[in-house]
């Protein structure tokens, strides 16, 4: 093997740093750039020259400088206590951080992203004497009230196992010895490292046909996620990108949350680093950060250290893919870390594509989606894992067409494309059900439990999709001509259209009741509205007036669904009859 020699620094350009005499070194190599040891990665070699771009503030380096090659990739430490962590891109802790220094992190600071004092207590799971491979889990740790930490054997290693015995120990403790067929033993501990960059194995990959549950009308209805699918929410500036990820990363039906905030603004990261330790989750009643691990890279700090954390956090969400978790991992957003990329390749005076982003943009974009999938874990027993991505993508001037986001619609399944003229409506989520899809419809009737429920749920929303289809047909109409000009049917159509506007796809982030909506009652409400259109199709053909239905005092009712507790949603059911009983009447009036 190359010795490695450290090498000396001939040229700074903003956060790449070139340096030569780097004999040994490899592509993606970490380094210590400097006197205050900032950390880089290698990013282009030519002979001896290497190109590093660095995860931090490059102000007052100059030539001359050393570089040292640690002749190891980027790895992130994967082990108990990284659940309710906040860390930056390059897994250092920001609370501790914050404690040793201030407010202030200082460069070239090294805490590791692992406390090395706190103690776990480990159960084994597994006998002495029994073979294992790669991905088998040999004991667990309670990490959180809501997380079983899974200790797995690591990749590479297997053999027959030894001294593995419970009790407390820290992530840097041998917990148990792995004797491999040569007599080699590898000592296994608590905690592990991985290269951000390579994807951990398993053993098969499935196809995503199961519905990821979120509790946001306009998703779970109309344009659905798969459980190990992917989605982007592209959007101008405004329209509530941030805000949908906030609401899936509380809500969704997921084991475990990783929130990345990349590049974007130090308010929106403080919203969430100081709501959500406050939320309680749904699904379990406990704290919300008991399933959370958050990386904040905000726009103010290193604009290389973007790529770094969007690795760091597949990586993290990975790791407990393959303990049999399902895991959702939020990007906020992918446009800031191509912005990143484009400026790394103008330092590296690389040939730039469209819009002077580089040439490779597209395959970094889809070597980070497809990571995403459901898959059968390697090792035993026998498990199911599923990592699903949903990234933001914040183009300039909600421009669809943008490199970035054409780019991520190539490989992701679903867009859910945000409208400022809904934004502007101050209708949110401000998801345009005319112009958003999804691969992953035909899986939502799997969700109920009851099947003839779930196909009924699946033909109402396609039904509720064709009457919106058909009010933006006479919307143009009736602004040229008026409402008066349109058919009774086609009132009808209009007003039912509004209805699912406004009482179902429009839902209140900040009510208590409205922010989360199960299944079961998005069943039912769909269903009121849709029952209220037939029952005034019918009342028309018997000569009543649309007038007349319209101003019935159940429509108040409709309206005011949403807000029933999720608990009883029976009284939902109930309006129904209300409907019936109230039409009645005007035929009543009709005859008369």
């Amino acid at each position: 093997m190359t010795e490695l020699k450290n090498g000396k620094i001939i040229k700074v350009a903003g956060p790449v740093v070139i340096a030569e005499g780097m004999i040994g070194a490899r592509m993606y190599d970490v380094v210590r750039v400097g006197a205050e040891n900032l950390i880089g990665e290698i990013v282009e070699l030519h002979g001896d020259r290497a190109s590093i771009q660095v995860y931090e503030d490059t102000v007052g380096v100059g030539p001359g400088e050393e570089v040292v090659n640690t002749g190891a990739p980027l790895s992130v430490e994967l082990g108990p206590g990284l659940i309710s962590s906040i860390y930056d891109g390059i897994q250092r802790p920001l609370d501790q951080l914050v404690e040793a220094q201030g407010s202030h992190i200082k460069r070239g600071s090294a805490i590791p992203g692992l406390k090395r004092d706190t103690k776990w207590h480990c159960e084994p799971l597994v006998e002495n004497g029994s073979d294992v491979v790669a991905g088998d889990i040999i004991g667990q740790v309670q990490e959180s009230t809501l997380v079983s930490h899974k200790i797995m054997v690591p990749a590479g290693v297997s053999g027959k196992i030894d001294s593995l015995k419970e009790g407390d120990y820290t992530v840097e403790d041998v917990i148990a010895a792995v004797t491999n067929h040569n007599g080699d033993k590898t000592e296994i501990k608590l905690m592990q490292k991985w290269p951000v960059r390579r994807p951990r194995l398993s053993k098969q990959r499935l196809n995503p046909n199961q519905v990821l549950v979120t509790g946001q009308r306009v998703v779970d209805a109309f344009f659905p996620i798969a459980r190990g699918g992917t989605a982007c929410v592209p959007g101008p500036f405004g329209t509530g990108k941030t805000v949908v990820q906030h609401q899936l990363a509380k809500w969704v039906d997921a084991d475990i949350v990783v929130y990345v905030g990349c590049g974007e603004r130090g308010n929106e990261m403080t919203d969430v680093l100081m709501e959500f330790p406050e939320l309680t989750d749904p699904h379990s009643g406990q704290p919300l950060m008991k399933r959370v691990v958050l990386i904040a890279n905000t726009s103010d700090m290193p604009v290389a250290a973007r790529e770094a954390s969007v690795y760091t956090g597949i990586t993290i969400a990975e790791y407990y893919r393959d303990m049999g978790y399902s895991v959702a991992l939020m990007a906020d957003s992918t446009s800031r870390w191509a912005e990143a990329m484009r400026e790394i390749s103008t330092r590296l005076e690389e040939m730039p594509a469209e819009e002077g982003y580089p040439a490779y943009l597209g395959a970094r974009i889809a070597s980070f989606y497809e990571r995403a999938g459901r898959v059968i874990c390697a090792g035993s027993p026998q498990r199911e894992g599923a990592l699903s991505i949903i990234g933001a993508v914040s183009p300039p001037g909600g421009d669809l067409s943008d490199t970035v986001v054409q780019a991520t619609l190539h490989v992701v399944k679903v867009f859910w494309s945000l409208q400022a003229r809904l934004a502007q409506q101050r209708h949110f989520p401000a998801i345009d059900w005319l112009t958003s899809y999804s691969f992953y419809k035909q899986h939502l009737p799997g969700c109920f439990e009851d099947k003839q429920k779930g196909i009924e749920f699946a033909e109402m929303m396609q039904q509720a999709m064709i009457l919106l289809e058909q009010e933006s047909q006479l919307v143009e109409i009736v602004r040229l001509v008026g409402a008066e000009s349109i058919s009774a049917q086609d009132r009808m159509t209009m007003e039912t259209s509004k209805s699912i506007r406004e009482d179902f796809l429009h839902q209140n982030a900040f009510h208590e009741v409205d922010t989360f909506t199960p299944l079961d009652k998005q069943y039912e409400m769909i269903k009121l509205i849709l029952h209220f259109h037939q029952a005034g199709l019918d009342a028309i053909e018997n000569g009543v007036d649309t007038k007349n239905i319209f101003a019935l005092s159940v429509r108040e009712d409709i309206a005011r669904s949403k807000y029933i507790e999720n608990e009883k949603v029976e009284e939902v059911a109930i309006i129904i009859g209300k409907v019936d009983e109230q039409v009645k009447s005007l035929y009543a009036a009709v005859t008369e």
